[in-house]
C-alpha cells in the first residue's frame, strides 16, 4: 500500500514504513495510506496497539522534498497535514520502533507516541530552522514539555541531531537495543500493552496525553506559521538547494 506495509498480529497493527532506496521519505501517497490504516485502527476494536517502524535500517528522512514542493505548488495541502492532526487525536496506544534516520517529521511524529524503542544506530534531526521553516506537529508545544526546554531549544532552534543514548537520556526513548533486538522487542511492548484491560488503557492514556484541543490548536498554529514560512525567499533557496544537491 503505497510504500506503506500493514500487517496484523493479534490486536497489534504494525505500519511499516517501506521506501528504503529513498530512505522512507514521506509522500503523499504514504501519508494518504498511513491516514486510513489510523482510521481503519480506530474503528476496528480488536484493534488495541499501533506499532510504527521503518524498513532497510531506517525509520524517516522525514518528507520527500522533491514531492513536498510539488504538492506545494499544486495549490494543494501540504504533505501530512491530515497525519499530524490523526496521529495527534489517535485514542490507542502508539508505539515506535526507531531504526537509524528519524529526521523532521520522522522525530516529531514519536511526540506523539506513548512507548519508544530505539536501535543503538538512531540518529534524531530536526532541520526545521534551517531549512527557513517552522517545527510542526505540535513539536514547539510537546518537545519542551518532554525533554525540557534546554534540549528542545538545542534541538529545535539550533538544529542539533542527537544519539539514540542522548534521546533515552532525555526521556524522549524508552529503551534503546541493538539493531538486531530491535523489532522484537517493540512487538512484546506492544503486544503486552494490547492485552492489558481495553477501557482502563485508553483512559489512562487519555490522561497522560493531556488536552487534546491544546495539542490540535498548536499543531494548526504552527502549520499556518508553516506556509508562511515556505513562501520566504529562504526557504525557497533552502528546498531548491536541497533538491539541485540530488542531481
Amino acid at each position: 500500500m503505497a510504500d506503506v506495509n500493514v500487517a496484523r498480529s493479534g490486536a497489534v497493527l504494525e505500519l511499516t514504513l517501506d521506501r528504503p532506496a529513498k530512505k522512507n521519505a514521506l509522500t503523499n501517497s504514504m501519508y494518504r495510506a498511513l491516514n486510513v490504516a489510523l482510521h481503519e485502527a480506530e474503528r476496528d476494536q480488536s484493534i488495541g496497539v499501533v506499532l510504527i517502524a521503518g524498513a532497510g535500517g531506517v525509520f524517516s528522512a522525514g518528507n520527500d522534498i522533491g514531492d513536498f514542493a510539488a504538492a506545494v505548488s499544486a495549490g494543494g495541502e501540504m504533505a501530512g497535514a491530515d497525519f499530524i492532526r490523526k496521529i495527534a487525536s489517535f485514542p490507542k496506544p502508539l508505539v515506535a520502533a526507531v531504526d537509524g534516520l528519524a529526521v523532521g517529521v520522522g522525530t516529531t511524529m514519536l511526540l506523539h507516541c506513548d512507548l519508544i524503542y530505539a536501535s543503538e544506530s538512531a540518529r534524531f534531526s530536526l532541520p526545521f530552522v534551517d531549512l527557513g521553516l517552522l517545527p510542526e506537529a505540535g513539536s514547539s508545544l510537546l518537545l519542551p514539555r518532554r525533554v525540557g526546554m534546554a534540549r528542545a531549544s538545542a534541538w529545535l532552534l539550533a538544529g542539533e541531531s542527537f544519539s539514540a543514548a542522548e534521546a533515552r537520556e532525555a526521556g524522549l526513548v524508552n529503551e534503546v537495543v541493538a539493531a538486531d533486538a530491535l523489532l522484537a522487542l517493540a512487538r512484546e511492548k506492544a503486544a503486552a500493552l494490547a492485552a492489558k484491560p481495553r477501557t482502563a488503557l485508553l483512559a489512562a492514556r487519555k490522561f497522560l496525553r493531556g488536552d487534546k484541543e491544546e495539542i490540535l490548536a498548536r499543531i494548526d498554529a504552527e502549520l499556518d506559521a508553516f506556509r508562511a514560512a515556505l513562501a520566504s525567499p529562504q526557504a525557497q533557496a533552502a528546498l531548491a538547494a536541497f533538491l539541485n544537491k540530488g542531481k
